[in-house]
């Protein structure tokens, strides 16, 4: 062991000189050097805890170019200590606090991804845990925490130990605007707001029987009164009335396609759509057209801090979304979906493509021709820019792409050779618009909002036998411009403004041969002033919002004068009762000239009023609800009256009786809508029922009064869903009445060549039923990555469902054709969020 001793020493007559010639490295210079040469420069002082500078030095030098707020974040940025200018003199040093903890949903307890905790100078956001990390520069500096949808909280860095990483709950955020009265009305992330309305948010969204996507216009039909009468988005039906006379807004754009394959899916990227407002009475003044109903879809309004994309994949359709920040005042939302056709035609898109083609040209063309080559596929892409210059100013613009292609070749022999010709259906929106909000002071407030959208519907028919070639274009082009304020004092609120709406629809019909060419195109100008006025007590107790809408159209010299009401009174905890109440009208509906239209795929083109064989709707509806919640229990009901006017037997999708008529008429539904639904801890189960006695009156027509085509008398859901942080399982069961039909006078079905038909909607097709499921599952790979997989079954038990009906002469004889629905379509998600 004394043979080791000269070697101890020389290592520690080594170390000590290490340290010494590290201490006197040129390139290294004391903390406290640098300070006093920085204090004798500027004339400060520092202010610190000798001990905390002792034994540090600085590796690099620090210019002397550089301003004193340069050369203390350089300082920050070496040693790794706070400068804080206590005054203009004295510059204060310590060492960063450390805090942490995990925030969760204080109702589910699951954890908030995303969230932003922000001090004066610093930020971070939870991961996919709901964990965050953030060095403050004391222990009583305020630290702001804050997620989309729930209150916003300060807490002190002192309250926030490293030590114990304590959980934060939040709970959700309810606005004074539009307080929300029922929390997870269906399931969560579908609420009722005190005016009436319902809003869906698909950042709380769990999932729905049927469907592994958050697709907006198939989440609505879930809501008592709303159905599709066909399982199309395209043809949703809102107490009675047609698709067309519903209001679709996209960020306050008006959109005229709703859906890709036809209206089997929406068309609207379910990534960059997070929330809906759905309006069936009691529109707010500042909106018109859709007398039906409206629909708003709205992308995120909140600046994010963090870089957050995802990538997702099903048997239909591959989707990428990503949501870019770009600096501290501007954010750039991206999103892109395209249909897989392309590389593999799963089962799901045969069904898909089946059930669009069915009873076309396109399945069952001429005895003498072939179809062959039959593609179909769709796109969308969507961009959304935030930019907030200032506390007070508020940019977005929004654009948006939708396009679905279908060809075919069909082929022939004719003199003697083989003739090939391609047919096409094509379907496309292009829009934009800026929305510019600017907050004057704490109760002031105005908004400008500038659209434009075009939408263009063109079919090319090749009939190979004729050696002709038939085109057909719906083409639609609308600007709109509004200006609003806003008004706050106490408990009132008030709001006015003016809108200005230009819209042109062109219609083209042309024949090469013989030589055939009808193009007509009207414009209509609107012009439209609104107010509105709301009250609501302390308590909120009571809600009253009265507004009217004036309306102007140039070309008809016409002015409308619409009110609206929404009045909510809370009785007690349990029970409130709300009346609503609105005139409304629309310029713009969708006719059928004929079955064959667009290659019999897409029948409905849009059309303007001419204020004669075409009229301006007018709609006129009211309602009173109710609504009990106690212990987890709810119960809603609603009845209604709504009588339209101005309607054409073309824009009501028949197709027995009165098929090719073009007459003017009017309808009256008087419904009920009815809820019950019961959560338990992870559990939400709900009953929905509606009734509906829809009825058409055509003073022109053989029968003055009979049953709408939309008639469904009785609507019933029963659903459940069960959610917790890792799955989502939902199950459901829908049961409606049969549409109404006509069917030929039996034993004497043909008359002059012509179907004899009974009573105009006398009967109705076969009742429809459906169960469908569907089951997600959440899994954490990285602190940065989750996966999400999804499954989900349509028509789990392959019930043929009748959609509509139709009849054909042929051979002296009535043929009876039929449309059915979906049979089981499985459908499978795989999504990684990052």
């Amino acid at each position: 062991m004394n043979n080791n001793k000269p070697y101890f020493f020389l290592i520690l007559i080594w170390s000590f000189c290490f340290d010494i010639q590290a201490q006197t490295d040129p390139k290294k210079v004391p903390l406290k050097t640098v300070l006093e040469q920085i204090a004798n420069s500027y004339s400060i002082q520092f202010n610190y805890n000798s001990s905390l500078i002792k034994n540090v030095y600085i590796s690099s030098p620090i210019p002397n170019k550089l301003s004193l707020d340069n050369k203390l974040k350089k300082l920050e940025a070496q040693t790794g200590f706070i400068f804080t200018r206590l005054d203009p003199q004295i510059v204060g040093i310590s060492s960063p606090v450390i805090i942490c903890g995990y925030l969760k949903d204080s109702t589910t307890k699951a954890p908030l991804v995303g969230a932003t905790i922000k001090t004066n100078n610093n930020y971070t956001v939870t991961d996919n845990h709901g964990f965050f990390e953030l060095k403050t520069r004391s222990s009583s500096e305020k630290v702001n925490i804050r997620f989309i949808g729930y209150q916003t909280i300060d807490k002190l860095a002192s309250e926030l130990s490293s030590k114990n990483c304590e959980t934060i709950y939040l709970n959700e955020h309810q606005e004074l605007i539009s307080n929300i009265t029922i929390n997870g009305y269906l399931v969560k992330g579908i609420d009722k707001t005190i005016d009436g309305n319902t809003v869906i948010d698909f950042s709380k969204f769990t999932l729905l029987p049927g469907l592994i996507e958050t697709d907006v216009l198939q989440t609505v039909q879930a809501l008592p009164g709303i159905q599709s009468v066909d399982e199309t988005v395209s043809n949703i039906t809102i107490r009675g009335g047609s698709h067309d006379q519903n209001l679709i807004l996209w960020d306050d754009i008006k959109m005229y396609q709703t859906g890709h394959f036809f209206g089997l899916i929406s068309s609207f990227n379910p990534k960059i759509t997070q929330n809906v407002q759905v309006i069936t009475n009691g529109t707010s003044a500042s909106y018109s057209n859709g007398v039906s109903g409206t629909i708003h879809m709205k992308t995120e309004d909140i600046l994010q801090t963090a870089f957050t994309g995802s990538f997702s994949i099903n048997f239909i359709n591959a989707n990428i979304f990503t949501d870019i920040p770009l600096g501290k005042k501007s954010s750039l939302q991206l999103a892109a979906r395209r249909s897989i056709d392309d590389w593999i035609k799963t089962p799901t898109y045969h069904n898909y493509f089946k059930r669009v083609t069915q009873s076309t040209e396109i399945e069952n063309n001429e005895k003498n021709v072939t179809n062959s080559n039959q593609e179909f596929n769709f796109y969308d892409t969507s961009l959304r820019w935030l930019y907030t210059p200032s506390d007070k100013d508020f940019i977005r613009v929004n654009f948006i792409l939708i396009d679905n292609n279908l060809t075919f070749d069909e082929t022939a022999v004719v003199n003697n050779s083989i003739e090939t010709k391609q047919s096409s259906l094509s379907q496309k929106s292009i829009a934009g618009g800026i929305n510019y909000r600017r907050k004057w002071n704490s109760k002031f407030s105005t908004t400008l909002n500038i659209y434009e959208t075009d939408y263009t519907l063109q079919a090319i028919n090749a009939n190979i036998l004729d050696s002709q070639r038939f085109l057909q274009e719906n083409i639609v082009s609308e600007t709109g411009i509004k200006i609003e304020g806003n008004y706050t004092n106490n408990s009132w609120k008030y709001n006015s403004g003016y809108s200005f709406t230009e819209t042109q629809i062109t219609n083209l019909n042309d024949v090469d041969n013989p030589r055939f060419v009808r193009l007509y195109s009207n414009v209509i100008r609107e012009h439209a002033v609104f107010g509105q006025t709301q009250y609501q007590n302390s308590n909120a107790n009571i809600i009253i919002k009265p507004g009217v809408r004036v309306n102007y159209i140039e070309k008809f010299k016409e002015t409308f004068i619409e009110p609206r009401l929404s009045i909510h009174k809370k009785i007690n905890d349990t029970f409130s009762i709300e009346v609503l109440g609105e005139f409304k009208h629309q310029n713009v509906s969708q006719i059928i000239n004929f079955q064959n239209d667009f290659l019999g795929i897409e029948k409905r083109r849009w059309q303007l009023s001419d204020n004669d064989s075409i009229p301006i709707i007018r709609s006129k509806q009211a309602s009173v609800g109710f609504t009990y919640k106690k212990k987890q229990w709810l119960l809603d009901a609603t009845s209604y009256y709504k009588a339209i006017d101005g309607i054409t037997t073309q824009s009501q999708s028949f197709t027995t009786k009165y098929e090719f008529s073009k007459n003017k008429g009017s309808y009256n539904a008087l419904g009920i809508d009815f809820l019950l639904r019961k959560n338990f801890k992870n559990l939400n189960t709900w009953l929905s029922y509606s009734f509906i006695k829809n009825t058409y009156s055509f003073d022109n027509l053989v029968e003055k009064k009979f049953p709408s085509n939309f008639d469904i008398t009785h609507t019933v859901t029963l659903g459940s869903t069960y959610s917790n942080e890792y799955f989502n399982i939902s199950l459901g069961l829908n049961y409606t009445s049969g549409k109404p039909t006509t069917q030929p006078i039996f034993g004497n079905e043909i008359t002059n060549d012509k179907i004899n038909f009974d009573t105009a909607n006398s009967s109705k097709i076969d009742n429809y039923l459906r169960a469908d499921a569907s089951a997600m599952y959440k899994k954490q790979i990285t602190d940065k990555i989750n996966v999400d997989i999804g499954v989900s079954v349509w028509n789990l038990f392959n019930t043929q469902n009748t959609l509509n009906n139709y009849y054909r002469v042929e051979n002296n004889n009535a043929n009876k054709y039929a449309r059915y629905s979906l049979g089981t379509t499985p459908n499978f998600l795989l999504k990684l969020n990052f």
